[in-house]
This record gives structure tokens, sequence and C-alpha cells, in this order.
């Protein structure tokens, strides 16, 4: 039935039989809708869109035979997105998958506000075939990145490689190194941040260190400094679990936001004149400077290891240029 209060979604009872026993919420969500991603429907039950027996449950609730569940969906568009001539860096193509190097300011697949220009509609356009266990509105869609991250993300272009590479992404096998400018002075060198994260408090659209939260989850963050400048740092991060706005959040708490990252740092661009010191109001960068740089997974068919790597984008170099230039490397 349809949902009076959302016009765009519908209602669905279920109730859990005896063979559906002891499966996790969202696992059985996801057999029972399969055009939606388990992600996806993971967010509908964080954001209270599910309810078990009447009452707000998580992702991970072990359901019981005569469960009653109601769950609140937003109907799926019929077709995919529409192609779009967008130009994209392929880093890597065989009949699998793809690899492809993310530009900033670019949506991973269509959302509220942002319908056109996403990666899917551009990815619609370049290949003749992609997987489409993600639903019709994310073809090929493995995993995303944020709208203003730049970087390495892996598309399939079959079901059975979206499979294998969703499992290696679910089981951590797959290796994702990113690069950061930050702001502040690092007080170590390296680190492993141990953080667990949760939902925001008060902002619902944002993330939080959250200990002993019903939405908290483990999150641990490996970084290491690889150049120093006066009020800035340039880093290589190796995230070990994959949170939403994990690296942002765990970096933000320890006082070393990322550089242009309107949610977690307050500001969002810079120019020429704060590094100069002169009054040229050039802008440097205009979004968060988080790289994803590398990606190490294994061939979903043949299982030989595979490594992408997406070279720094000119954003980030412009600023570490003139860092490197203006705030002279700073001296442990």
């Amino acid at each position: 039935m349809t949902d009076s209060s959302n016009p765009g979604a519908t209602t669905h009872d279920l109730v859990v039989q005896s063979d559906e026993a002891g499966a996790r919420l969202d696992a059985f969500l996801a057999q029972q809708f399969p055009h939606y991603s388990r992600v996806f429907l993971r967010k509908v039950i964080h954001a209270g869109g599910v309810v078990v027996n009447e009452m707000q449950v998580r992702a991970a609730f072990r359901l019981k035979a005569g469960n009653r569940i109601q769950i609140r969906l937003p109907d799926l568009p019929v077709d995919g997105p529409e192609p779009e001539d967008i130009p994209l860096e392929i880093l890597f193509e065989d009949e699998h998958l793809a690899a492809i190097n993310k530009p900033p300011h670019m949506v991973v697949h269509p959302a509220r506000g942002n319908w056109k220009g996403t990666l899917t509609a551009a990815l619609a356009h370049h290949f003749q075939q992609l997987s489409d266990a993600a639903g019709p509105a994310r073809p090929g869609v493995v995993h995303r990145l944020d709208r203003e991250t730049s970087g390495v993300i892996v598309i399939a272009k079959t079901n059975r490689a979206h499979f294998e590479l969703s499992s290696q992404f679910e089981s951590r096998v797959t290796q994702k190194e990113y690069r950061a400018i930050v702001c502040g002075h690092p007080d170590r060198d390296r680190d492993l941040l141990d953080l667990p994260i949760g939902i925001h408090p008060y902002q619902r659209e944002k993330m939080a260190i959250r200990a002993d939260h019903s939405s908290s989850r483990e999150a641990q963050t490996f970084y290491e400094v690889l150049e120093r400048f006066s009020g800035f740092a340039f880093m290589r991060l190796v995230p070990r679990t994959g949170r939403t706005h994990q690296l942002r959040v765990h970096l933000a708490h320890i006082h070393l936001p990322v550089l242009c990252d309107r949610q977690y740092g307050g500001r969002c661009e810079i120019r020429q004149a704060e590094l100069r010191g002169d009054r040229d109001d050039t802008v440097l960068l205009s979004r968060q400077a988080l790289h994803a740089y590398s990606l190490r997974i294994q061939h979903p068919i043949t299982k030989l290891p595979l490594e992408f790597v997406a070279p720094l984008p000119d954003d980030m170099q412009r600023v570490l240029s003139e860092l490197r230039q203006f705030r002279s490397q700073v001296a442990r």
C-alpha cells in the first residue's frame, strides 16, 4: 500500500516464517526486496523506516518466527539513469569490471537534488553492460565515495562480479588508501585511531564518535604524516573499517579536520591569499581535500590481485604546491 505521509514511498507488511527465524533484519529484507541494496536497507532501518512488532530495532536484530515487520520503502524508478556523455578517466577495464578515477563534485548515483551529472549516468553512456544487482538506479555501483571525495572507485559489469566484489568489501579483504590535507599540527607521525562511530546526536546528516549507542559501530583508521607545514599536514590514511564519513570524523575528533570539509571542519574553500599572505583571492580548493588514492582487490573471476592507483587531483596538487612554497615544512 502507498504511504500517504510520503507519496514516494510504499509501506510493506511482512511476517517472519519459521524457516526464516534467526536471520538478521537487514539480510532478511535484502532477500525480500532484491532490487534494493543491503546498504540502502540499513539506512532505511537507521532512519526509522522499519519496525518489528511496532518497535524500532537495529539492522543486526535477529528475527524470530511470527515477528511482524513493517517497512516504508521509496519507489524505485522503472528505468535506470539517463546516459550522459560525461568524460571518465578509466584506470582499468576488462569484461567483468572497471576502475574509475572519480572527479570531485560528482555524485555517485541519483538522489534528491542530484538527478543529473552523476557517475551512474556517465557509466550508462560509456559501458554497454553493467550489473543490476544494486537496482536499476545504480547500475554497476559496488561501493561509493562522497560527492566531494575524488579517486578510485570500482564498478561491476556483471552480477557475478558484483556479488563477489561486494563480498570482498563486506569481509574487509579489500585494501583502501587515501590522501588528505588536514588543518592543524599532528602530535604523532603515525597512529591507529580506534574510535566507534554512530549517528550524531543532534544533526542526523552527520556522524560522530559515540560509544555505547545503538547506532555505534567499531571504526579503525591508521594514519601517517607524509609532510608537515605551518598549520597544515599532508597525510596517508588507511581505513580498516568502512563506516560512513569515517576518515573525516576520526580526523576532526583529533583536531585535524580535513581541509575545506564543510560538515566537520567549518569551511568550504581556501584561497591563495590565506597561504601566501597577499591579497590574491584565487580559490585553490572548494571541496574537502580527501582523495581515494589506491584500492587493492582480488579479481572477482580470475582471483588474481589487482591494484588501482589514481594520481592526486589538480586542486590538491595546487594546495600542496602553495604549502611547500609559502608554508615551509616543519621539522619534527
